[in-house]
Parts: C-alpha cells; sequence; structure tokens
C-alpha cells in the first residue's frame, strides 16, 4: 500500500508569496500616497488661484474709484493737499469700500509689500476718511490679501500740463494730482503654478467730488457742496 505525499507549501514557496505580497502593498501605498497628494495640491492649486482672481479683482476695483479727497495737508497752497501717495512698494488714496464695509462714507486705504515669514506680503488697511491721522495712519490690523509673493512693483501713469500721458513712473511725485492709471506686478514665489495677471487699472475720478477747477477738496467740502448744489450734481 503506498501513501500520497502531504500537501502544503515549501519555505521558498512562502518567503515567495510574501516577497509578492510586500511588493503589491508598496506600489498600493505609493499609488494612494500619489493620489492623496495629486488632490492635496490640486486643491490648494484652486484655493491659491481663487485667492489671486479676488484680490486681482478687489484691487482693481479700489483703484478704478480712486476719489480726489485730500486726507493730508503738507502746507498752505493747493498743491499741498496730498490725495495720492505712490511709491514702488505702496499706494495710499480715497476710495468707498464695497458693500457694508462702505459704511460711515470714503476710507483713506493703503496697499503696501511688506516683508514677512516666507517672502514678500500684499496687505491692505483702511480707516475712515473723517477719522483719519495722518500722523497716525490706519489705525486697524492689516490684511493679508497675498503672502510669501517673490515681488511686488506698483508703477503709475502720469500725464503733462496739457494732459497729455507722458509714459509710467515708479514714484508719483504730485501727491495733488491722481496718476491717470496705477500698475500692478507681482512675481509669485518660485515653484507656484499659478500666475499673476498684469493689472493696469485706469482712475475713474468722481465729478462730484471736484471742483469747477479740478482742484481737490476736503471731504466736508464735497458734502457741503452737494447740499448747496443739488441741481448740478444732479446734472
Amino acid at each position: 500500500m503506498t501513501r500520497s505525499p502531504q500537501s502544503g507549501f515549501t519555505l521558498v514557496e512562502l518567503l515567495l508569496a510574501v516577497t509578492l505580497m510586500s511588493m503589491l502593498l508598496g506600489l498600493a501605498y505609493g499609488g494612494l500616497r500619489a493620489a492623496t497628494r495629486a488632490s492635496d495640491n490640486g486643491q490648494q492649486q484652486l484655493e491659491d488661484t481663487l485667492k489671486m482672481r479676488v484680490t486681482h479683482q478687489f484691487v482693481r476695483r479700489q483703484i478704478n474709484q480712486m476719489q480726489p479727497l485730500t486726507f493730508d495737508i503738507l502746507g498752505d497752497t493747493p498743491q499741498d493737499r496730498v490725495i495720492f501717495e505712490g511709491e514702488a512698494n505702496r499706494i495710499r488714496f480715497v476710495a468707498p469700500m464695497p458693500g457694508y464695509l462702505g459704511q460711515g462714507g470714503p476710507q483713506v486705504q493703503t496697499l503696501e509689500a511688506v516683508n514677512g515669514p516666507d517672502g514678500i506680503d500684499l496687505v491692505f488697511n483702511h480707516e475712515l476718511l473723517q477719522a483719519y491721522d495722518p500722523a497716525v495712519g490706519e489705525t486697524g490690523d492689516p490684511i493679508f490679501l497675498m503672502e510669501g509673493l517673490e515681488s511686488v512693483q506698483f508703477s503709475f501713469l502720469a500725464r503733462d500740463e496739457q494732459g497729455e500721458l507722458i509714459g509710467w513712473t515708479p514714484s508719483w511725485v504730485t501727491p495733488d494730482l491722481l496718476p491717470a492709471a496705477v500698475s500692478l506686478e507681482i512675481t509669485p514665489r518660485e515653484g507656484s503654478v499659478v500666475s499673476w495677471p498684469l493689472l493696469t487699472a485706469a482712475v475713474r475720478i468722481d465729478p462730484l467730488a471736484t471742483t469747477a477747477s479740478g482742484a481737490a477738496e476736503t471731504y466736508s467740502d464735497v458734502i457741503k457742496n452737494m447740499i448747496q448744489n443739488p441741481g448740478e450734481q444732479r446734472r
């Protein structure tokens, strides 16, 4: 009588099976990590793109709505009134705020590039024009619009005495006048997949905020003029 051989796996077969299983699990884990990383990167890219788009629209809107209202006085002549300050890394002007933030009237607004922990940050600050003290500046906490940038550069489109455009300048030397337009160039940090579309926004001067001669007025002067000459304001 013959005995049948015992069924089972040899040690080599077990080691081979364990090795193959480990390889399959490693491939599955690597694929899962790659998918998770791709999902996270995609979500971060969407958030960065949305943040940049909202910032782009907000800055353009505020520049478009600049008003020639005085927020500082350097002397006794009309030319000593300050309605706009512009440098390569900062601008300050008067404009209305959007929506419920605009309660109380026009506000002094500052857009500025400051050094942050991960690069250059674009920050925004604002203060009611009636409560603004030039010696103190804006008293609220700054709002960080964009962070960790490579560079931020403002430039300004100027006009000559005849009103003809004469080109762009990196600094504004006539604070009693508004520029024709403001440009903002931003370079995101290295490795960023989101690019900043060049922003060039024209200044749309509100005729209610100017005198017949075009000189800048204070906020109180504008209100008084609107009350005393309602018919002229409606035309």
